[in-house]
């Protein structure tokens, strides 16, 4: 560095420190000083024991990598700076070093005023998290619903092809529904579709091909797949059936499927994990796989019970704008509820094996029944309740029975406006 003759105005404190010179490893045994110079920070200036009465060497402010202290009363045993010429100082008295920084008013940065203040760091921490938490409850899916709209119909259709071609495989059976049924099902769902009103549409220019399928092997359930196939299995047209609740309530169960493809609920889930693994990524830095764990769980659980409940608002929406009643759809929740867990298919099969022991009942319970063989206790609300009421933070769906409420009523406090 170059020398200058500029002399302080005040005599300056004097640390002993150890200067590297970058070439070589022997240090040699120095006083250092700080000198304010503007507004960026003070300089620091290198005085030679070697060579008494020379001009010192001096650094800018922007020169030097300044440490940072962790504490504001507990100064560290060792202090090493280093310099943009590539030497660097060992400090060997770092108290006299916060003192000469502070005559020397020294601006420490925002991360050692955080980890030396406490107001500070909880301060920006506090707006941090809540900046973190706005991002994932607005920021994301916002953002989400707009990507949403660049994604391809053609990719939604090719996705919704595959999944549908490994669950047949693997899970899914062919519908035992008589084919009279399902055909009044489908009409009934034409007619649903050609009844929705074209405000309900989330996405302009979205035109999937809407097909209603029927299959069985999954209890009473029914699930939309992107690209607009809807499936339907047969246990839930039974469950209908046996509680005596009818078509009305299977129309509703279909409109919400038709508002999980309007809304491309699955393709937003997709996206959506996407930014939210980006935007964790860039504020908590390379933890990659704990961010997509992270961001799985959730979006595949706060998303997807938002998604629930705007699919509920949908199908009440198009309920009321062709006449309908919304509270055979809420009967018809509960009823699927009772019975989850318990696929129809093998509840034939089970009532035929009881068939059957009754008919050749072993020698030791011949002359008595047992408890297994009297018919369960219908489930309640209440019962519903409580079993969802411990996993009800790890659910995708809204609470059962208030969903239902909901429905029974016509209307949802999640629904912005019902027409």
């Amino acid at each position: 560095m170059t020398a200058s003759s500029t002399t302080p105005a005040s005599t300056p404190t004097l640390i002993r420190a150890h200067w590297f010179d970058g070439q070589s490893s022997q240090p040699r045994k120095v006083l250092v000083s700080l000198e304010p110079t503007d507004k960026n920070g003070p300089s620091l200036l290198i005085h030679s024991l070697q060579s008494p009465g020379s001009e010192p060497r001096r650094y800018a402010h922007r020169d030097i990598t300044w440490p940072e202290a962790w504490s504001a009363k507990r100064h560290q045993e060792t202090l090493v700076i280093d310099l943009n010429d590539g030497s660097s100082l060992e400090i060997l008295e770092p108290e006299k070093w916060q003192a000469a920084l502070a005559a020397a008013d020294f601006k420490p940065s925002l991360a050692q005023r955080m980890q030396t203040r406490w107001p500070m760091f909880v301060g920006v921490f506090a707006v941090a998290a809540v900046g973190m938490v706005a991002f994932y409850k607005y920021g994301t899916p916002w953002a989400a619903t707009q990507l949403t709209r660049f994604v391809p119909l053609s990719w939604e259709t090719t996705l919704s092809q595959e999944a549908m071609a490994q669950m047949d495989e693997r899970m899914l059976k062919p519908s035992k529904l008589p084919k009279e049924r399902q055909d009044q099902l489908r009409s009934e769902f034409e007619s649903l579709l050609a009844k929705t009103p074209a405000s309900l549409k989330r996405y302009h220019g979205y035109e999937p091909k809407y097909t209603l399928q029927f299959r069985r092997g999954m209890g009473a359930n029914a699930f939309a797949l992107p690209g607009g196939s809807i499936v339907v299995t047969d246990g839930l047209v039974e469950t209908a059936k046996r509680e005596n609740i009818g078509d009305d309530a299977i129309i509703g169960v279909l409109a919400h499927e038709i508002g999980h493809v309007a809304h491309r609920h699955t393709t937003r889930m997709v996206v959506e994990q996407g930014v939210l693994q980006t935007g964790l990524g860039l504020a908590l830095g390379d933890v990659s796989s704990l961010i997509a764990m992270g961001s799985t769980a959730l979006t595949g659980l706060a998303y997807q019970r938002s998604h629930e409940r705007e699919a509920d608002c949908f199908a009440i929406a198009v309920l009321k704008s062709s006449n309908m009643s919304t509270a055979p759809m809420g009967d018809l929740l509960l009823a699927m509820a009772a019975k989850r867990g318990k696929d129809d298919d093998d509840e034939d099969k089970d009532g035929k094996e009881k068939s059957a022991e009754s008919a050749n009942p072993p020698a030791s319970t011949a002359s008595a029944p047992t408890p297994s063989a009297s018919k369960p206790k219908p489930k309640t609300e209440a019962d519903i309740e409580k079993e969802e009421g411990m996993f009800s933070l790890l659910s995708t769906h809204p609470e059962t029975v208030a969903r239902a409420k909901e429905l029974k009523a016509g209307i949802s406090p999640h629904c912005a406006a019902t027409p």
